[in-house]
């Protein structure tokens, strides 16, 4: 039997250039507790953060996107918005001083592409307090 806090559905922005990818994250998360938002550069993605009816449990950017990047958006969440929302930057680029300027922006977690959208969902569920029952 799920307890009243587990039911809580969690709110997800997902930031990411390319429509395929955030169906993908969409489609795996939504089967779960998570409520998916979607922004496909990062001008959009800081509009959904600035909205006055924004709260996301989680957001999942991608590091380079049009307008501006997966850092612009991370770095306007932290010193702008002063908030400690979790964050993972997603990227096709996985070079070792990215994943560093990433983490030390304020990401909780730097996952490269092409990845696991089971091992994604789980990283999900964990940073936002969701027990992982997709143990399969």
């Amino acid at each position: 039997m799920a307890t009243e806090g587990a039911e809580r559905r969690r709110r997800v922005l997902v930031a990411d250039d390319e429509p395929h990818i955030g169906r993908i994250i969409k489609m795996k998360l939504e089967a779960g507790p998570f409520d998916v938002a979607l922004a496909f550069d990062g001008r959009e993605a800081i509009d959904a953060l600035h909205a006055d009816d924004a709260h996301f449990d989680l957001v999942l950017l991608d590091l380079m996107m049009p307008e501006r990047s997966g850092l612009d958006v991370l770095q306007d969440l932290r010193q702008q918005l002063h908030s400690a929302i979790p964050a993972i930057i997603l990227t096709a680029a996985g070079q070792d001083e990215q994943e560093r300027a990433a983490l030390d922006s304020g990401a909780n977690a730097f996952v490269t592409k092409p990845f696991s959208p089971k091992k994604l969902y789980a990283l999900v569920a964990r940073l936002t307090g969701v027990h992982d029952g997709e143990t399969e």
